[in-house]
């Protein structure tokens, strides 16, 4: 797995600047849900596919229960680009996508970022609360 911790930590700072923006509390980093995410990411490079439900794992509640993780509310955000900030605004400029990102019963973050496939980097955010 060609992972970018990188760009996951860039991709962190990003959401919580726009959390912050928002008067909202910062996300924690978690480290199930970044293996999760990442997983996720180059499982979707490795079976050529973009959706939030897997072939292998299902729907990201389904991976969540399968690993064991715990929550009251969970989402997924799902990106494909060539950097971490055309990511980022993308799924700013996308409602659901900005929703998750500011959805203020989240308190974790779990992000893969994956290289490879056909948008150069897979980037996988996993929420929970």
């Amino acid at each position: 797995m060609n992972v970018s911790v990188a760009d996951e930590q860039a991709m962190l700072n990003l959401i919580n600047k726009e959390r912050a923006a928002a008067g909202l509390k910062p996300l924690a980093y978690d480290a199930k849900l970044t293996e999760l995410a990442r997983m996720k990411a180059q499982d979707m490079i490795t079976n050529n596919y973009f959706s939030h439900t897997s072939p292998t794992y299902g729907s990201p509640f389904d991976m969540m229960k399968k690993f064991g993780v715990v929550y009251h509310y969970a989402g997924e955000n799902l990106a494909g680009a060539a950097d971490v900030n055309t990511a980022h605004v993308n799924l700013m400029n996308s409602p659901g996508h900005k929703a998750n990102i500011l959805k203020p019963e989240y308190t974790k973050v779990g992000i893969g970022v994956v290289k490879g496939g056909r948008y150069s980097k897979i980037f996988v955010q996993l929420f929970n609360g």
